[in-house]
């Protein structure tokens, strides 16, 4: 066995792991020093970091609390912004983050588990630590005692900015408990406002999910035959998406007859329904690659497109997407893509209400809807660097029918740029 690591803390527990106080709390081990994980650059963190504390002076905040977890309006928030940590194992993980002084990153577990995280972050944060099972807060007010703020006014981010989820409260009431004299507020949309226009390497990111996106649909394409479930197309797409080095975000996909259709949007929870000849598959796909995501979808036939299901590609699903994605430039206010889907009622159909949504992790503003659009002052003007998801779902009059179209847009200096290369057409196979 090689001898060339050595530190002090390691020599003293190496022979003592079988020990849950000792196996639990190690650190400066050998363990993971050969792994290798994709990161941003230091620069992109300082540029982040700077950015942060730019909004923590502007609201009078000395340290704030980002949170971020597995689930798809959390995926991974502000804490994988700040540490480059994809969250599995719990609720959330959490970065303390002071206007002045060093972030920490408290995670769930200890062992073998936080080693590699500590490997997997070092880029970003140098100090992470175990929340000692569920103890989470106990560990923020250390640290937050540790920086001296003990006294100071401490923001708290969502863990899911779209339903105003924060803090479980048992993590709440502690670290009330444990800083009676801090001020203790609840941000609302930080990393929405932070991450509405991309970097360059966010950017490149954002483009790697789109490349998977176009995988998850050639998968599920090639494998959408008779006999087939559509949990089996979900299977397929998944693969492609965890082959290419992402994360499956969410998998929408459904099937229905095209001389009796049935369905307006693709199945939340792809079933065990066997495809047959002459069904029309209509899916959305969303793919993650490091926290950034990207969305597709288009319908897909399975043998000759009915006159009805071509005429409603041809006359209205294809050149409704078009319209609205016309609309996307710099410069362009957001309500002009509400305006451009007044196509789908003034040629006798109806839709689903959302036509656009943005982009920052997930799905987020600006909303575009048929019948409003919902924007924040710093996002209701079309800017390079936003990412934008047109997804008009035109519907037939008699609301049986409904053709999702949507491919994942960066805004640039002169318009835009699609991310996959999933040719805009009814796919047959």
């Amino acid at each position: 066995m090689s001898r060339s690591f050595t530190s002090p803390y390691w020599e003293e527990i190496c022979g003592n792991l079988d020990d849950s106080r000792t196996f639990n709390r190690m650190r400066d081990t050998p363990y993971y020093r050969d792994a290798v994980y994709p990161q941003f650059s230091r620069a992109e963190y300082e540029r982040r970091f700077a950015a942060l504390r730019g909004l923590m002076a502007r609201d009078g905040l000395d340290v704030v609390i980002c949170p971020g977890g597995p689930s798809h309006w959390s995926f991974g928030g502000g804490m994988l912004w700040l540490s480059g940590h994809w969250e599995w194992h719990s609720l959330s993980a959490y970065v303390v983050f002071p206007r002045e002084g060093e972030p920490t990153l408290i995670y769930d577990r200890g062992g073998t588990h936080i080693e590699a995280v500590r490997k997997e972050v070092e880029v970003a944060i140098r100090d992470v630590r175990s929340g000692r099972g569920g103890h989470h807060a106990e560990v923020m007010a250390e640290r937050i005692r540790e920086l001296g703020l003990e006294n100071g006014r401490i923001g708290l981010l969502e863990i899911d900015a779209r339903n105003k989820d924060y803090m479980p409260a048992n993590q709440y009431l502690t670290l009330k408990r444990e800083l009676p004299k801090a001020e203790i507020v609840f941000t609302e949309g930080f990393m929405h406002e932070l991450v509405v226009v991309h970097s360059d390497e966010e950017l490149d990111c954002v483009r790697h999910a789109g490349r998977l996106c176009t995988n998850a649909m050639q998968a599920l394409a090639d494998r959408a035959r008779p006999g087939a479930t559509e949990q089996d197309l979900r299977a397929a797409a998944g693969a492609a998406i965890l082959e290419g080095g992402g994360d499956i975000d969410f998998l929408i996909i459904g099937s229905t007859p095209m001389d009796d259709p049935a369905m307006v949007f693709g199945n939340p929870r792809p079933s065990l329904r066997e495809l047959r000849k002459g069904d029309i598959i209509i899916m959305e796909l969303a793919a993650g690659y490091r926290g950034y995501s990207a969305q597709i979808g288009q319908p897909i036939c399975i043998g000759t497109p009915t006159p009805d299901v071509q005429r409603f590609w041809d006359e209205i699903a294809k050149p409704g997407y078009e319209r609205v994605v016309a609309t996307i430039a710099p410069g362009r206010p957001a309500s002009d893509m509400q305006e451009a889907a007044r196509f789908f009622r003034e040629n006798g159909v109806q839709s689903r209400p959302i036509v656009t949504h943005g982009i920052d992790f997930v799905s987020d503003g600006p909303h575009v809807y048929i019948e409003k659009t919902q924007t924040h002052d710093y996002d209701a003007i079309l800017k390079p660097g936003m990412v934008l998801m047109p997804e008009p779902n035109p519907i037939s009059a008699d609301g049986r029918l409904g053709m999702f179209v949507g491919h994942t847009l960066i805004v640039t200096e002169d318009g835009h740029e699609c991310v996959d290369d999933w040719p805009l057409e009814l796919v047959v196979v």
